[in-house]
């Protein structure tokens, strides 16, 4: 993690991995959980993983589809969709940057293989986990985003930050954007 506070996640930096400017994703204004929809409120404003709460939320367990990723030295980064394996519907976007150096081998491989859900293989592998949820946002979509979900640029829809600390230390940064409910 190359930021100065290795308790924050600097959402910019996050997009820029995969979007020349944030405009691009969608126009992000943070909010406090009491200014979101239940809905979305119950699938970000928590210290959970992801991958666990949309598949309860949807019923279903979701598949990872990486869309993009960038690779320099142990840091390992991907735009992703998450989708349900019911129906093959849009449920999450999400930018994440990991440091595979503070991960076994074998976990990283897995990641790298891209067939499995982040959060999913940190249960499945036992990694000892945090999740610290930073700020949640309400983003009015553009193109790509709208594009990823089916609704039109403008539309608004809410995500968050957060990190995943493993075994004590900060190794994940996350930007992950929900589907309407």
């Amino acid at each position: 993690m190359n930021h100065t506070n290795p308790a924050d996640v600097e959402l910019e930096l996050l997009i820029g991995l995969f979007f020349s400017e944030p405009a691009e994703l969608g126009q992000f204004e943070e909010v406090a959980s009491a200014d979101m929809p239940s809905c979305e409120q119950g699938l970000l404003a928590h210290d959970h993983h992801m991958t666990v709460t949309v598949e309860k939320h949807h019923g279903s367990p979701v598949d990872v589809r990486v869309l993009k990723t960038l690779v320099e030295g142990d840091s390992y980064s991907r735009k992703i969709l998450l989708t349900r394996q019911s129906d093959g519907c849009v449920v999450q976007f999400g930018i994440v940057r990991l440091d595979l150096s503070l991960l076994e081998d074998e976990v990283r491989a897995e990641i790298e293989s891209q067939k499995t859900p982040l959060g999913r293989v940190l249960i499945e592998h036992n990694v000892l986990r945090e999740v610290k949820l930073l700020k949640l946002y309400r983003i009015t979509a553009d193109q790509a985003l709208a594009q990823s979900f089916g609704i039109k640029p403008g539309e608004t829809c809410y995500g968050r930050t957060a990190l995943i600390y493993c075994n004590g230390l900060p190794a994940v940064e996350l930007l992950e954007i929900v589907g309407n409910c």
